[in-house]
C-alpha cells in the first residue's frame, strides 16, 4: 500500500509540470485565456456531460459521483489537436498534444476522495500584422491549473452530495513587438502574470427508481464566486529588430509590479437524466456562468470587448451491449456520443463568440479486473469569419486509460 500511495505522489508531481493544456488560438489573448478542460475521456465522449456515474470511472465534473466509486481508480488523459484557423483573407493549420488531467479516486463503503490535476484555462497565440509601414507580433504562452481534493458520499439511498477545494495556479506571459516605419527602434513589451487563489465547488446527485430496472437521474454543480490574486511585472523596452526577428535590447524599464485580484464567476449547472444501470444512459446538462471582469488586466482589455453570461446545453449518453459477457468482446465496448451549443460570453466586435461540438468515443476493456482504455473524437468550432473575426475549427483525439483495483480490503485471517 504504501508503494502504491508513493507511486501516486510521485506521478502527480511529475504531471503537475505538464499539465497547462495548449492552445493556439487569438481568443485566448483575452482574461486568463480559453477553458482548458471539458471532462475527462469518458465525459468528453458524450460532450461533457456530468450527471454519469458509476463503479470505476471518475466524474471530475461532480463530486458527488465519488459515492458511486467502489475501486480506487487511476487515470489519466491526453488529446491531439489539429486546428485550422480562418479569416475572410487567409487560413492556417496547426497541430499539438496535450496532456489533459491526472486522477486518482479512492473509494471507502459509499464514500469517496479524490485528488489529482487539471487545467482551467490556456493562453497560446501567435499573432503577426506586417504591412509596408508596419510589423507588429503578438505572442501568449501559459494558463492556469488547478490541484484539487473532492469528496462525495450517499447520505441517503440513492442520493449523494460531494464537495470539491481547487487551489488555482499558473502564468501567463505576453511578448507585445510594434515596430514602424521610419522609427530608428521598435518597442517591446513583456508581462508576465502571476496567479494564485482558492475556488470551490458543490454537488448533488439523487436518483428515483423508474419500473424495476431504469432510473431517472437529477443533478447539480454550484460553484460560488471567488477571488485569484493576480502580480503583474510589465517590462518596456526599445529594441532594434533585424530581418532574422533577432532582437537586441537597447533601453529597458521595468514598471512598477501590480498586484490586484480576477474575480472567477459564479458557475451552476443543471442535469437531467435516465437510464438503465451498466447498460445505457441519456442526458442533458444546462450549464451557466457569470460574466467574467478582467478589467483588472488593463494590458489586455480592450475596449471592443463585452463579457455576458456563459451557457451551455449538452446533450450524450452511452451504451453498453453486454458489460459482462464472457465471449464477445464488442459487447462489453461502451459506445459514446454527444453534441453542445455554446454561448461563450465573449462578445468581440460587436458579434458573440459561440461554438458548436459534436462527439464520439468508446471505451474499452483492457487487462484485469475493470482497468480500461476511453477513446474519442472531438469537432468542434469556434467562433466566426464575419466582422473581420477568426472562425476556429478543430478536430481532437483524446485518449484515457483508467487503472482500477481493490487497494483497502479488510483481512479476513490473523
Amino acid at each position: 500500500m504504501i508503494k502504491r500511495i508513493s507511486i501516486v505522489v510521485v506521478l502527480l508531481v511529475s504531471f503537475a509540470s505538464t499539465a497547462q493544456e495548449g492552445t493556439f488560438s487569438p481568443y485566448s489573448f483575452l482574461g486568463i485565456g480559453n477553458e482548458g478542460f471539458r471532462g475527462t475521456a469518458e465525459n468528453r465522449s458524450m460532450a461533457g456531460l456530468s450527471s454519469t456515474s458509476d463503479s470505476i470511472h471518475l466524474n471530475l465534473q461532480n463530486p458527488a459521483a465519488y459515492g458511486d466509486l467502489s475501486y480506487t481508480a487511476l487515470t489519466a488523459g491526453m488529446t491531439i489537436n489539429s486546428v485550422s484557423l480562418e479569416t475572410n483573407e487567409k487560413s492556417e493549420s496547426f497541430s499539438h498534444t496535450t496532456f489533459d488531467y491526472f486522477a486518482v479516486g479512492i473509494p471507502f463503503n459509499k464514500f469517496g476522495i479524490g485528488f489529482g490535476i487539471k487545467p482551467v484555462s490556456a493562453v497560446g497565440y501567435d499573432i503577426r500584422e506586417n504591412t509596408s509601414d508596419i510589423r507588429n507580433k503578438y505572442e501568449g504562452e501559459g494558463g492556469l491549473n488547478s490541484v484539487y481534493l473532492s469528496a462525495g458520499a450517499e447520505i441517503f439511498k440513492d442520493f449523494k452530495l460531494g464537495f470539491t477545494a481547487n487551489y488555482n495556479f499558473g502564468t501567463l506571459n505576453y511578448n507585445n513587438l510594434i515596430a514602424r516605419k521610419g522609427v530608428q527602434y521598435a518597442s517591446r513589451e513583456l508581462i508576465e502574470t502571476d496567479l494564485r487563489g482558492f475556488d470551490f465547488e458543490f454537488g448533488a446527485i439523487k436518483d428515483f427508481q423508474v419500473g424495476k430496472k431504469n432510473y431517472l437521474r437529477l443533478a447539480a454543480t454550484f460553484r460560488p464566486e471567488m477571488d485569484l490574486d493576480a502580480t503583474v511585472d510589465r517590462r518596456l523596452a526599445s529594441v532594434q529588430v533585424f530581418s532574422s526577428d533577432q532582437i537586441i535590447v537597447i533601453d529597458e524599464n521595468q514598471m512598477p509590479i501590480e498586484d490586484s485580484e480576477l474575480t472567477l464567476p459564479q458557475k451552476t449547472s443543471l442535469s437531467l437524466g435516465f437510464g438503465q444501470k451498466r447498460k445505457w444512459y441519456v442526458g442533458a446538462d444546462y450549464v451557466m456562468q457569470k460574466a467574467n471582469d478582467f478589467s483588472e488586466l488593463t494590458y489586455n482589455f480592450s475596449n471592443d470587448v463585452i463579457y455576458d453570461d456563459r451557457e451551455i446545453i449538452k446533450l450524450g449518453g452511452f451504451f453498453i451491449p453486454r458489460y459482462n459477457d464472457p465471449a464477445n468482446f464488442l459487447k462489453r465496448v461502451s459506445y459514446r456520443a454527444g453534441i453542445r451549443f455554446e454561448k461563450t460570453g465573449l462578445n468581440y466586435n460587436g458579434k458573440d463568440i459561440e461554438e458548436f461540438g459534436i462527439n464520439f468515443g468508446l471505451g474499452i476493456p483492457a487487462g484485469r479486473v475493470f482497468t480500461n482504455a476511453n477513446i474519442g473524437v472531438e469537432y468542434f468550432k469556434r467562433g466566426t469569419k464575419s466582422n473581420n473575426l477568426v472562425q476556429e475549427d478543430y478536430i481532437s483525439v483524446f485518449l484515457s486509460f483508467s487503472f482500477n483495483d481493490k487497494w483497502f480490503i479488510k483481512s479476513k485471517f490473523n
